[in-house]
């Protein structure tokens, strides 16, 4: 509670004192800039501070682990930019919080992010990148950061869990079924019980390892990567270790922007979902290759004044030999309008639909089940260094009795 204190003190000396407190963070930001004498290299520390405060119905929603309906999160991110020469640009990001994803778990710190990109040609428009860093599939992860998100949360394809595991590999339709909470009158705290084994179509940003291909001509853009863990896999696989490699996932995006309105994005990605340990349960002669997540996504995004808007529609598929083709579409559309220059609204639709899978009856049934999710969120900006959101969303699952509701909290203190 007293990071919560000092934070709500910081903030109204903000807000009373803003010129102050202008000067006050100019001055940190050239105490925490460097540069040559020539210019030519360069390197600036950053950072946001976060606290956050959910409250929600059982089960808790997206990636949260908690077993409390309530939940206060602060998280403290670092970020490092640097500049050496006109083509060598590195940058990383380091984080103490609760975990990857809210939970109630004590502070811990990480570094999420960390990548050197060099440009291969003089007018930036071919490059590579080395290090672990998002994925190039869809651009949501552009804007996942809490500054630049309209939302607390992530879109419904980057945090909802599906029924499918990477500890092992389902060997019936029926232990899917199960898994997914089909079968029977599952209570809330079975299903909160297993959470921490399944795992959405998209795992947020995905800081997977890996190399990437930038480039660009005329209206087009595109990018390709080579990670070593799939869309889905979760942070703790995203490290490089002795199995990295052995099962890499790939993924490109191709981009088309035919004005500064518009931008249109084509995406696919293919990988193993299944960790090494997961092998005792696999089928006889076959590997962590034979069970693959494959992803093929549009995005759209559009600017006007002030309006912007973004959408997204994701296919995920998971190869699951002796239960067959595991499929889901994901999808959301996102508005936002600024009212003024500090007020901003913002509103989003997301829906998520399970294919069928045939079961031990001979019949068909679908492996997850159908939501909606819609997400409204007002913020207000009280200086170009501090921001507020709420959020509140509701949801509706077929076959549930009742309608999810969560609620959202967010202040950002930007330095």
């Amino acid at each position: 509670m007293k990071l919560l204190r000092d934070a709500l003190v910081l903030g109204f000396i903000l807000v009373a004192a803003p010129s102050q407190a202008q000067e006050l963070f100019d001055r940190l930001a050239q105490t925490l800039s460097l540069q040559s004498t020539s210019g030519a290299s360069a390197a600036r520390l950053s950072g946001t501070l976060d606290l956050e405060a959910y409250v929600f119905s059982q089960p808790p929603p997206g990636l949260i682990i908690t077993s409390s309906q309530r939940l206060f999160n602060p998280r403290l991110s670092l970020y490092l930019d640097a500049y050496w020469g006109p083509r060598v640009y590195a940058f990383a990001q380091a984080r103490v919080d609760r975990g990857f994803d809210p939970s109630d778990q004590d502070l811990q710190g990480r570094i999420d992010e960390y990548a050197v990109r060099v440009k291969l040609r003089d007018d930036g428009r071919l490059g590579v990148q080395l290090g672990q860093f998002s994925s190039v599939v869809g651009r949501w992860s552009l804007r996942h950061g809490s500054w630049e998100n309209p939302f607390v949360t992530a879109p419904l394809a980057y945090e909802h869990l599906t029924a499918m595991w990477d500890s092992a590999a389902a060997r019936s339709t029926e232990t899917l079924l199960s898994w997914a909470h089909l079968r029977g009158t599952p209570t809330f705290a079975q299903e909160n019980a297993d959470r921490i084994l399944r795992l959405p179509l998209i795992w947020g940003p995905s800081y997977a390892t890996g190399a990437a291909l930038f480039g660009s001509s005329g209206p087009f853009e595109f990018s390709a990567e080579l990670k070593n863990a799939s869309l889905s896999s979760r942070p703790q696989a995203w490290n490089l270790d002795r199995d990295a490699w052995k099962h890499p996932t790939v993924s490109a995006r191709i981009g088309y922007r035919p004005s500064l309105t518009w931008n249109f994005g084509l995406s696919a990605s293919t990988g193993s979902y299944l960790q090494p340990s997961a092998r005792q349960s696999l089928v006889a002669r076959s590997g962590l290759s034979d069970y693959r997540q494959t992803v093929v996504a549009f995005d759209a995004t559009y600017a006007w004044r002030h309006l912007q808007a973004w959408i997204e529609i994701i296919h995920g598929r998971f190869e699951v030999p002796r239960v067959g083709l595991a499929d889901t579409v994901s999808s959301f559309l996102e508005v936002k309008y600024k009212l003024t220059p500090r007020f901003a609204a913002a509103a989003r639709v997301n829906r998520q639909t399970f294919g069928d899978l045939r079961d031990s009856r001979g019949g068909t049934v679908p492996w997850g089940r159908d939501l909606w999710r819609v997400d409204v969120a007002p913020s207000f900006r009280f200086t170009a260094h501090l921001q507020a959101k709420l959020q509140y969303s509701f949801q509706d699952e077929e076959g549930r009795a009742r309608i999810h509701h969560t609620g959202a909290a967010q202040l950002t203190l930007r330095f």
